[in-house]
């Protein structure tokens, strides 16, 4: 299916729209003239600002383009394909996954060219991209940070005819993955060696999410610097330009700043990976962007900034207590490990606009489908009112929902994205 026919199908489902039990064109989502604030769709329900989309989508590929770096955006924390197409008709160079059935999700819905930022490991896994390989078309790439995994991927894919695309992952001491030393890299690449063309070396990779200093960032890129330079001079490298790749959503402009500075005597594409920048939040990944926005030039110089884009809204169920609201939202609904959503907007169905939800209000605790609103003892707030958060961690909020709605400024339904968790 071309990127340019993905529909969206609307199916029974437990919360979100679950109002349709036939198949709807994206297109035709704007013709039914869903209105959030009219009450017609069932909460609790997530959705995406279209308006602030698309300048988080035109925000990220200007800053790669200033540059010179290409993006493969993490799709694993969205698993929207709607929303890959954006990202690759805005200029993406690829789409970042991390398994392979992520990976066997994208390519059904048009993606061509996926680095997958994990060690392929598991006959079952080879299998789903063998089968993936088959298509000429389709460009792939994995991480390898042992011989063990070199060998077993060199007689899988021998056994079938295909090759595959590697880079080698640089990693530290305490962290997740990747080459820790020497010793490891040597015998790595002495399993590289003996795989005659099965194994395509095509670069290096780090992940730099790890560390929580600057400094302990720029010694993890010095150091995959140094190797992809050592590895270029002994001519070990099976594709030019050579791949250097990092960047998660909070460090991608240090990676941008070393890895597009550096010279190792054969051409270099940089690939870039951040993912939660497309939704951004307002707790982890907003403290994250005033960092960069406080540190680099070119983020400085673009004046604006990335913006929050997904929020929850749910209804008021119950007023027990003078000062507690009972919010019919909880971890179903979402992310609860970098903080408790915020509430951002307040608004009671019949009246003109929502408002800013007073500063006061705070959520204490969430349940399974409840949360616990701090209110204060004065607030104006009954029940059946509609509360929209604000979340940190995009990740761990997407793969609760089946679907997300995304609304105009007036708040008016004009498509629906599906995720594919």
């Amino acid at each position: 299916m071309k990127p340019s026919e993905t529909t969206t199908l609307i199916r029974p489902m437990s919360k979100g729209l679950g109002i349709l039990d036939q198949a709807l064109a994206s297109n035709a989502i704007a013709g039914l003239g869903w209105n959030l604030l009219r009450e017609d769709v069932s909460l609790p329900t997530a959705v995406l600002y279209e308006e602030k989309l698309a300048h988080n989508l035109q925000w990220m590929q200007k800053f790669a383009d200033e540059y010179g770096a290409k993006l493969a955006p993490h799709g694993k924390t969205t698993m929207t394909p709607k929303l890959f197409v954006r990202q690759l008709q805005a200029g993406a160079w690829g789409i970042t996954l991390a398994t392979a059935p992520q990976t066997r999700a994208a390519y059904e819905h048009g993606v061509r060219r996926v680095l997958m930022a994990n060690q392929l490991v598991g006959r079952q896994n080879m299998v789903i991209t063998s089968r993936l390989l088959e298509d000429p078309q389709f460009e792939f790439f994995c991480l390898v940070d042992s011989a063990d995994n070199v060998e077993s991927l060199g007689h899988f894919f021998h056994d079938r005819g295909q090759r595959l695309n590697v880079l080698i992952e640089v990693g530290v001491k305490d962290g997740r993955t990747g080459v820790r030393d020497q010793e490891q890299l040597r015998t790595i690449l002495t399993a590289l060696s003996s795989s005659r063309d099965d194994i395509a070396l095509c670069g290096v990779e780090v992940f730099e999410g790890i560390l929580n200093d600057e400094t302990s960032v720029r010694e993890l890129l010095q150091k995959a610097v140094s190797v992809t330079r050592e590895l270029a001079e002994q001519k070990r490298f099976n594709r030019t330009p050579i791949i250097l790749s990092g960047a998660g959503s909070a460090w991608y402009d240090v990676v941008a700043d070393v890895f597009c500075s550096t010279q190792i005597g054969e051409p270099i594409e940089v690939i870039l990976r951040p993912g939660c920048y497309l939704t951004h939040d307002v707790g982890i990944y907003r403290d994250a962007q005033q960092k960069i926005k406080a540190r680099n030039p070119v983020a400085q110089l673009m004046k604006s900034s990335l913006v929050p884009v997904l929020q929850l809204w749910a209804y008021v169920q119950s007023v027990p207590e003078k000062n507690k609201a009972i919010i019919a939202l909880g971890k179903r609904d979402a992310a609860f490990d970098a903080g408790l959503p915020v509430p951002a907007l307040h608004y009671r169905p019949g009246t003109q606009e929502p408002t800013v939800a007073p500063s006061g209000w705070k959520l204490t605790k969430m349940m399974d489908q409840h949360a616990h609103l701090d209110i204060g003892e004065c607030s104006d707030i009954l029940v059946g009112d509609m509360i929209g958060f604000d979340i940190s961690h995009p990740c761990l909020t997407f793969d609760k929902w089946r679907y997300l709605l995304v609304l105009d400024e007036r708040y008016q339904v004009i498509d629906v994205v599906e995720t594919f968790f």
